[in-house]
């Protein structure tokens, strides 16, 4: 199951269980919207995958006690800013090959 990270590992922005604003890569590296669209330029600086919307965790137990309650997002930050002027030159050749065929 998801970890479902605090905050954007990049602006440290809070992204709550609920938020629509988190993105996450293939390996969970989590960052705003923001983030992933103006410095990041859909290319993850740890894997160079592309990003997709963190799904939202149900915070009411619907069904077979799959939810928030039962199963908390995280509370461990990563902090992990990026220097975007490094990530430029590191994601130039990616960013123009579709996340699902680099």
């Amino acid at each position: 199951m998801l970890e479902l990270r605090p905050s954007c590992e990049h602006c440290a922005k809070p992204l709550p269980p609920h938020s629509t604003e988190a993105r996450i890569c293939s390996y969970e590296c989590t960052f705003c919207a923001t983030c992933v669209e103006t410095v990041l330029g859909n290319v993850c600086p740890n894997c160079a995958g592309g990003f997709t919307p963190r799904p939202i965790r149900p915070a009411r137990n619907w069904k077979g006690d799959n939810y928030l309650g039962k199963d908390p997002a995280g509370t461990r930050v990563k902090q992990r800013p990026v220097d975007p002027a490094a990530h430029a030159g590191f994601a130039a050749a990616i960013r123009t090959i579709p996340p699902e065929k680099r």
